[in-house]
Order: C-alpha cells, then structure tokens, then sequence
C-alpha cells in the first residue's frame, strides 16, 4: 500500500500553527510528515519561515507515533554538516526512532544567506557527499575528524544521540544527482512526479521513494486557483530558476510573468473532486514513488483535512505500489 504524507509548510504558517497541524494529520490517518526547511519563503505573501528544529520540538510532543521528516535540509552551506548532525541527533531522540532526515543541495533563496559563494551543482553535489558522510560518522558516536575538500571537523563528539540511527533520503531531479543518491542515501526524495527516480533505480537506489504533491482543495475549482495563484505562484516557474533566484523579490517578479491559466496547467491539484487528488497520487505510484505527501497550498488547512479524512484517505488506501 502507498502511504500517504502531510506537508508541514515552513514558508506559510508559523511554527505553533505547524505543530497543531501535525497532530491534526496524525489524527486524521496521514502515514508521515514531512517538513520543509527554509530561510526565507518563495515569495513575501506566504509570510512565514521559522526555524524547523525548533518547531520539530513542538512536532515531537504534539505527536504520538506518526513518523516525521526533514524535506529536504541542504546541510552545506548554511548549515556546517556536524551542525545538521547535531541538530539531527537532538531531533531523532525527541520522536523516538520515527525520524527521518531528507537532504539536498538546496536552494539559493535560503543559502546566500551567510555570503558564501554559490558553487555549480555539480560541485554541490560533491559537498553533499562529504557532508552525508560526516553526518554518519558522527551519529556513530565517539570523537570524530574529518579534513575533506569541502569540509573539516575537529574533534566532534554527538553526546545526544537516538538509539536508533535515522534513515538519510537524499533528494534528486536529474541524472547526475539521481546517480549520488542512489550512491550515499537509503532512499530516493523528489517534489513533483520526476524521471529521475527510474536512474536512481538503475545505479542501485534502494529505500522509500518520496514524492510531494501540491494540492489547494477549496468548494470550487475557481476558489482554489485563486487561492493557489495568489500563495504558491511560484508552483508554475519553469526550469532551474527555484534554485538559482536569490531573493523573494526576484521570485515576485518572475511570477509577475505566471497567469492563472498557467495554474491551471499545472501539476498542482485544484479540482474539488476527490477522484483527482486519487488520480494524482495513482500518476506518482505509477512513476515509482511509495510514498506521496500532500502540499495544501493556503490558509484552509481545516478543509483540507476534513476533505482528506472523509473522501480521499479512504480511497488511496486500496493503491498499491508498482
């Protein structure tokens, strides 16, 4: 059976809302939960960003037994990996062995932060190797160094760790990436149905195969174009551009080119009709994926889970995966 995901949108509500909507997802019958982590939003009117760790403490309390996940931290550039490390460990404790960390090579709207300079992704890719290694090494316990091209870690020791060692999902969109996933990670994370899950299969990937699908449920179609066009406009920028602007203001003015059409058009749910949503999540099994986490873009999360809890949920339980 496919299992069925919450997302926990940084970029749009604030940590003590988040928290109450991961014990709403639990209680509603959601298999996990995932969580984004971000420095800044995509564009001004989603409002938010707060610190995940922090909220993860709240998510951990709030929450019985629904596992929960990072998607995706990029742990190269922002954050020194032996940070991501500890910050991991701590995290993992909390939940009692239903973590799991999700990493990337992240975008620049959140990681230009700290002044560094932006490498291509190939090189990205070479950081996210070392830091997937450090990380390892220091939930292994014991006092560690590390001198690598990218990174260096003096005599670190993780005195807080989980008694059970997290699975680490390394997200991947083309070739190259899909390749070092399948290399360094125990499990394949993607936004959006992506060929790339088929190459991370063919190098050897093994694990859970996670895929988001960004859904905005409203009582009609137009209400929640609408409601979708005005909050999550950046849904329909094409290419590379959600890695490579670095600043809300210049997704703003990318998005001054996306029309509602465009909305309309894309792979975001808008339909009130249960057998869409269904439908959506039958296009990512198919496509390779096991495990699907639900986006709802905008304020109505109440709906949402009403709507999922009564028409959806029960539905998607008889997919199997391929």
């Amino acid at each position: 059976m496919v299992e069925l995901g919450y997302t926990l949108s940084s970029e749009e509500h604030p940590p003590n809302d988040l928290v109450e909507y991961a014990a709403r997802a639990e209680d509603a019958g959601f298999d996990f939960l995932s969580i984004s982590d971000h420095f800044h939003p995509w564009v001004s009117r989603q409002g938010e960003s707060g610190f995940v760790w922090s909220t993860l403490g709240g998510v951990a309390h709030a929450t019985d037994d629904i596992p929960v996940g990072v998607g995706v931290v990029c742990p190269i550039m922002r954050y020194h990996p032996a940070v991501v490390a500890q910050a991991s460990a701590s995290v993992a404790s909390m939940l009692d062995s239903r973590f799991f960390l999700g990493v990337g090579t992240g975008e620049l709207l959140n990681e230009h932060v700290v002044g560094e300079h932006w490498p291509e992704h190939a090189v990205r890719l070479e950081m996210l190797e070392e830091a997937v290694e450090i990380i390892r090494r220091l939930w292994a316990g014991g006092q560690r160094s590390y001198r690598g091209e990218h990174f260096t870690v003096e005599n670190a020791q993780l005195f807080t760790r989980p008694a059970e060692t997290p699975p680490i999902v390394v997200s991947a969109y083309g070739p190259s990436a899909a390749e070092t996933a399948a290399e360094i990670g125990d499990g394949f994370w993607s936004v959006g149905v992506q060929d790339a899950v088929r190459t991370w299969e063919e190098h050897g990937g093994e694990g859970p195969r996670y895929t988001q699908l960004s859904v905005c449920y409203a009582e009609t179609e137009e209400e929640a174009v609408e409601t979708a066009y005005e909050w999550w406009p950046n849904t329909a920028l094409p290419g590379e551009l959600s890695s490579q602007l670095p600043t809300t203001a210049h997704f703003e003015q990318a998005c001054e080119l996306v029309t509602r059409a465009d909305i309309r058009e894309s792979s975001l749910v808008t339909s009130p009709d249960p057998a869409a949503h269904v439908a959506a999540v039958e296009e990512a099994v198919d496509a390779g994926y096991d495990r699907v986490y639900v986006h709802q873009v905008g304020p109505d999360q109440a709906g949402f889970f009403e709507f999922y809890e009564e028409e959806v949920l029960p539905a998607v339980e008889s997919i199997a995966p391929a």
